[in-house]
């Protein structure tokens, strides 16, 4: 359930969010900026990494590093 809260911001980030936040947008900002600062939504990093898990690219880009996992560089 959501609850109202005062908040008090800085003058120049206040300005610059309504620069860029839409209006009747600010409260689903603050929201989604707090939950990002302090902690990650564990399930929706578990489907992430699982999604990346299953991209081809990936696995390419990875082959092409394993050469800098050696002892030595290729000759």
């Amino acid at each position: 359930m959501p609850v109202r809260v005062n908040v008090i911001l800085e003058t120049d980030v206040y300005r610059r969010i309504r620069k860029q936040v839409p209006p009747k947008k600010l409260s689903a900002f603050l929201n989604e900026a707090a939950k990002a600062k302090l902690y990650p939504d564990v399930k929706a990093l578990d489907r992430a990494y699982k999604a990346a898990s299953k991209e081809r690219w990936r696995e390419r880009l990875a082959d092409d590093w394993k050469l800098t996992e050696g002892e030595e560089w290729p000759e």
